[in-house]
């Protein structure tokens, strides 16, 4: 609730403002996503300009597939660095999830690429000593690279709260999957998940951590 200071203003607690930042990246990135396709089933890889998308930045990611159930970081933003304390580009997408969710997300991105649809994920951090209460979203859209299959995918990823202790990974809480519909908007099909379940458990590879630093979307020239 909005608290009133007392000299005519309001004061908005931050916990609402953070929230709705989130809200309004993922909305910027989806909108773009939404120009670019112009009706067509996906846009194109080589059609993204990060100009479209300037406000949006920081948090923003180009996926390439790999294999059926398996996406890693193209290009990404420097707050998803933040957020696991190291280099993200090269690492697969589910590194940043946790064990008992990774099956789940692996499956969410056989859908984004194979039906196509698009993705809309809540999350939430895992907490623990230096380790706060944190919330995500996670938003990925299907493109078509210059080789003409749909494997790779434009996304964004901001979050709501202290960071804290890095790395910090997600559990999956809801899942929105978008069917793709030339010319209309998608209806939205939603799954929610318990957290106590222990889902899709498996090992957890170790990442070593370089130097840090922050730094917005980095371009890699590539060949598609």
């Amino acid at each position: 609730m909005s608290v009133d200071c007392g000299f005519g203003g309001v004061i908005v607690p931050f916990a609402r403002v953070r929230t709705d930042m989130t809200k309004a990246i993922v909305d910027e990135v989806r909108t773009y996503w939404e120009a670019l396709r112009a009706g067509r089933p996906v846009p194109l890889r080589s059609e993204v300009d990060p100009r479209g998308i300037e406000g949006a930045l920081d948090c923003s990611f180009i996926l390439e597939r790999m294999a059926p159930r398996v996406a890693r970081f193209r290009v990404a933003g420097g707050h998803l660095n933040d957020l696991m304390g190291m280099e993200v580009r090269g690492m697969p997408l589910t590194a940043m999830f946790s064990p008992a969710s990774r099956g789940e997300v692996g499956a969410i991105l056989a859908d984004v690429f194979d039906r196509p649809a698009v993705a809309e994920l809540t999350l939430q951090a895992e907490t623990g000593p230096g380790r706060p209460a944190l919330a995500a979203r996670l938003l990925i859209l299907p493109m078509r690279s210059d080789r003409g299959g749909i494997d790779r995918a434009l996304g964004c990823m901001p979050s709501s709260g202290p960071i804290g202790l890095a790395p910090r990974r997600f559990a999956l809480t809801e899942a929105e999957r978008h069917d793709i519909v030339v010319g209309r908007p998608a209806r939205p099909a939603t799954r929610s998940f318990d957290l106590t379940e222990p889902g899709f458990a498996e090992a957890m590879a170790p990442f070593a951590r370089p130097a840090r630093s922050r730094a917005h979307l980095r371009l890699v020239k590539t060949d598609d």
